[in-house]
């Protein structure tokens, strides 16, 4: 749970800070990333999805060469 303190009744201020601290805590995300069940053998295989579209990604993208 997130706290705000207003401070001199400054709602706009209190506001600012609540949308930043909900963007740095990525509580967003998470919400909308639990909203629905998935099967753990779907994000393991999503996640190594990922591992292998990155690892391709660097193999062909790389500067050093």
């Amino acid at each position: 749970m997130l706290k705000i303190e207003i401070k001199k009744g400054n709602i706009e201020q209190a506001l600012k800070q609540y949308k930043s601290k909900v963007i740095k805590t990525r509580q967003l995300k998470s919400l909308r990333d639990n909203r629905y069940h998935s099967k753990p053998t779907s994000e393991n295989r999503l996640k190594m999805q990922k591992a292998i579209r990155v690892k391709d990604w660097n193999k062909n993208n790389d500067k050093s060469a």
